[in-house]
């Protein structure tokens, strides 16, 4: 594990060595992000499930729903700032936001579908 001291955060950000998306956000893997601040990014998804599908995730590595602290309020509210800034972005008439748990969370760090258009497959 890798501790990087951020003050904005309660406790310090924390990223997982070997989780994709954490590297992800470290720029070890390159993305095109299409929204970044300090408590989150978002990026199209590798294999879209719609005709717009954007992932949002926090920047700290919290493995999934059942991890979430109330001190990581802010960050939900800012989760819900990318999926309203893109809706208008990409002008979407019609969407929807994602969050799978459990098996089927494939990637575990939690993690916000943004759905537009038409979806390919299920999510």
């Amino acid at each position: 594990m890798k501790n990087c001291d951020l003050s904005i955060f309660a406790s310090p950000l924390i990223l997982m060595e070997n989780c994709l998306f954490c590297k992800i956000i470290n720029k070890e893997i390159p993305a095109n992000f299409v929204y970044e601040t300090d408590l989150v990014v978002a990026f199209p998804d590798i294999h879209p499930s719609a005709d717009q599908h954007i992932l949002i995730l926090p920047r700290q590595h919290i493995r999934g729903i059942g991890e979430i602290r109330e001190v990581e309020g802010d960050m939900l509210v800012e989760v819900y700032r990318a999926v309203a800034k893109l809706v208008e972005e990409l002008d979407l008439d019609k969407y929807r936001v994602v969050v799978n748990g459990g098996q089927a969370q494939q990637i575990p760090h939690l993690h916000f579908h943004l759905l537009g258009g038409r979806w390919k497959k299920m999510v």
